[in-house]
């Protein structure tokens, strides 16, 4: 009795243990699906925010090319400029490339019957889930990274730059056998520029006053930078200067003579920085004086929209989660499936894009930056759940058929 009772405990204990090895075995393949699933989504995430960044990065820099060009700019400049550039280009994009880097996932996945091998392995629709809004979250903080930090501190180191490369004057007018006009009203030529900074050939014609015209020759010369600004220093020449109509002209010989460049500067730095260019706190909380009602709302508008950018990663997430795990998996169907799930995602978006101006002006209409992402989420949920109307349909039709 003793005995059979021993091995009665044995057989109890075996099966406990037993019972106690398979769900711990479970616990451990859970984990490496759902990474693997994470990382198929991540990588197609990476390479459409490349690819979208490098299209429109093409087109943003444009503007900065043709600055750069006509006022003598390094390379490295604009490289530099692009660089700052890039954090307001990625709070758009890189919602945008999560959706569709998802989608395609979980599309192929789909298709490939992985998502069918899983579900028969015990991954359940909850835990595949996971992993699309562990990428969500990730997305989410980079996002908020840029769209809160480095879109702002990089927009002003950008217009602080550009406004520096207008006022250079001197920069604009190192450009050796052209006219180059650098102000109205001012005309700059150099026929040679040695390496040590030498210029020789100077040809310099204003004619803001146009009843008195005055042209400076010179054999050589030289561009400084004074404490009181770029200077165009010119030796061994003439002033040339024309009176009544052009009937008279008087010419002065000098030795040297200093022509100031910064009254044809760009204008002065604003002391008003521009929306861009403020951090969450300064819109929220701005302390100029004279700031009127309407500017303080357009910085409250530009402050919750920044804090809800993120927000449409989840509403991508559930319309991706929505389109691949419920309907039929015919071809055909999920086609149709992943052109409304598009069109659904660029109706949400361009939604939030279309309250940003009106918020400006109505303060009240900025609970829909956060209404329309969470309802687009809210919407796809209810698909994911079973509530499309296709679904509610067939039900309809399942309950009128007699028994």
């Amino acid at each position: 009795m003793a005995a059979a009772h021993s091995r009665g405990d044995m057989t109890e204990h075996d099966h406990s243990g037993q019972g106690q090895e398979q769900p711990r075995r479970e616990l451990t393949k859970l984990p490496q699906l759902s990474w693997y699933v994470l990382g198929q989504i991540l990588g197609p995430v990476a390479l459409l925010t490349l690819l979208m960044t490098c299209v429109i990065l093409l087109t943003q820099s444009l503007r900065l090319l043709d600055l750069v060009i006509n006022r003598g700019q390094s390379a490295p400049t604009f490289v530099y400029l692009t660089v700052l550039i890039l954090p307001g280009l990625l709070v758009i994009i890189l919602p945008i490339a999560f959706f569709f880097g998802t989608l395609f996932t979980l599309s192929r996945l789909n298709g490939d019957s992985e998502l069918v091998v899983m579900a028969s392995a015990g991954y359940s629709q909850r835990q595949l889930a996971m992993p699309v809004f562990i990428a969500a979250l990730l997305v989410m903080v980079l996002t908020w990274t840029c769209a809160l930090w480095l879109n702002p501190a990089g927009q002003r180191a950008l217009n602080a730059k550009v406004l520096d490369i207008r006022a250079d004057i001197g920069a604009a007018l190192l450009n050796e056998g052209e006219f180059n006009p650098p102000a109205p009203g001012l005309t700059v030529f150099i026929r040679q520029l040695s390496s040590d900074g030498q210029i020789k050939g100077i040809l310099v014609h204003d004619s803001r006053d146009v009843k008195r015209p005055v042209t400076y020759l010179a054999e050589r010369g030289v561009l400084a930078q004074t404490p009181q600004g770029a200077r165009l220093i010119m030796l061994d020449g003439t002033v040339e200067q024309s009176a009544q109509g052009g009937s008279q002209l008087s010419v002065l010989k000098f030795q040297r003579d200093v022509f100031d460049l910064d009254q044809f500067a760009g204008p002065a730095r604003a002391n008003l920085r521009q929306t861009n260019e403020r951090f969450l706190g300064e819109l929220l909380h701005p302390t100029d004086p004279a700031l009127t009602d309407r500017i303080r709302n357009a910085y409250l508008a530009e402050a919750h929209n920044r804090i809800s950018q993120p927000l449409y990663c989840l509403a991508f997430a559930m319309i991706a989660l929505a389109t691949i795990l419920r309907g039929r998996r015919q071809r055909g169907a999920l086609a149709i499936r992943l052109t409304i799930a598009a069109l659904a995602a660029a109706a949400v978006r361009i939604a939030g894009y279309g309250v940003a101006g009106p918020a400006s002006n109505h303060p009240a209409l900025i609970s829909l930056f956060y209404i329309i992402p969470l309802l687009g989420a809210g919407l796809a949920l209810a698909v994911l759940m079973g509530y499309s109307p296709s679904a509610i349909l067939a039900r309809r039709r399942t309950s009128e058929v007699p028994a």
